[in-house]
């Protein structure tokens, strides 16, 4: 474990998730934030990958190295993983969080809403000194997990026809995703017809607002394609949406993504739409192995081959936070950046 100063947070849509209950409750009073960037500030017994003065980015997936998950190529899941964030607390069962001598927990093991936090050294990134944190912040979640889902699930092909529904900072990097892959044409969907020339500013050549049909968007997508699309990338979270997705792509070969989180619905199918060749896949943080997927996307920015700047709309100081999350909450954001230490 070590002590981290955040110098900089960002608001995701899984905090308001959590905030506002609305996938399953999670414990109260909890410390928010996971999409930040920091310094070591001091390190405990066993670290040795750290020392104080690194430049870090915490993250919610772990990336031990040592068992059979991380070994495997099969996954980008840790065992360590659901211990640290399924009891909302650190791997050591201790919170460091208190308030009036009461305990208060950890949210996904990051806890970034706060000056100060205390990271396992499995779930956090060191990165390159030079980067600035308080905009590499937001490659702890958004951004990785989109671009990923694109780049490392779906394995977008050079020439393909693919559809991105939800352009959030998620939805708006798997379109970067899709186009860095090579794809050809890429469909951005989305009710907020606001949201067509950010899209086309990372990559979609196309923009489609169901809102405007009068027939469902899998049919209108399969009039534009000639049958349905390669792939399709769901960043919503929304069942209806996810078996959309699915529908809009090309029958005998079209890979359909699931970026967006919920765990409240069931989504019921026909066994056809998958009978005759489509697949059907999930995606948790982009398929990155963490820790080295972190560090990867950090380099691929200060190279000047990854858009992040872009995605950020508003700045803000950590006393700000109330209307960080109204903007977010309202759909008047991309990302907010919140300083919060001296960089």
């Amino acid at each position: 474990m070590f002590l981290e100063q955040i110098v900089a947070t960002s608001v995701c849509h899984s905090d308001l998730y959590h905030l506002f209950e609305y996938m399953h409750p999670e414990g109260f009073p909890t410390v928010l934030g996971h999409e930040a960037a920091g310094t070591v500030e001091s390190v405990g017994p066993g670290v040795t990958e750290f020392q104080p003065g690194d430049k870090v980015i915490p993250i919610f997936l772990c990336q031990c190295r040592e068992c059979r998950f991380c070994k495997s190529p099969k996954t980008n899941q840790c065992e360590l993983a659901w211990t640290r964030v399924c009891q909302k607390i650190m791997a050591s069962v201790e919170s460091r969080f208190t308030c009036r001598g009461k305990r208060v927990l950890q949210f996904m093991g990051t806890s970034t809403f706060s000056e100060y936090t205390v990271v396992h050294q499995s779930a956090v990134a060191k990165i390159d000194p030079a980067a600035p944190l308080d905009k590499v912040c937001l490659l702890g979640c958004g951004i990785c997990t989109g671009y990923g889902a694109a780049v490392n699930t779906a394995k977008v092909e050079p020439g393909s026809t693919c559809a991105v529904f939800g352009l959030g900072a998620v939805g708006l990097a798997a379109v970067m995703g899709c186009k860095d892959a090579g794809a050809k044409r890429v469909i951005a969907v989305d009710i907020n017809s606001e949201k067509a020339e950010k899209a086309k500013a990372f990559g979609a050549t196309d923009f489609v607002n169901p809102k405007d049909h009068n027939i469902p968007i899998n049919q209108v997508l399969a009039e534009m394609t000639n049958g349905g699309v390669d792939y399709s990338l769901e960043c919503v979270g929304k069942v209806e949406v996810m078996r959309t997705a699915l529908e809009s792509c090309m029958e005998a070969w079209g890979v359909s993504v699931i970026v967006g989180w919920t765990d409240m619905y069931d989504i019921a199918i026909r066994p056809s739409h998958l009978i005759c060749g489509r697949t059907w896949k999930g995606s948790m943080f982009g398929g990155f192995k963490s820790k080295d997927g972190v560090a990867q996307m950090v380099k691929a920015y200060m190279d000047k081959k990854l858009m992040v700047d872009e995605f950020i709309t508003h700045n803000m100081t950590l006393d700000q936070i109330n209307n960080a999350i109204d903007l977010m909450k309202d759909c008047k954001c991309i990302r907010t950046v919140m300083s919060v230490s001296p960089q």
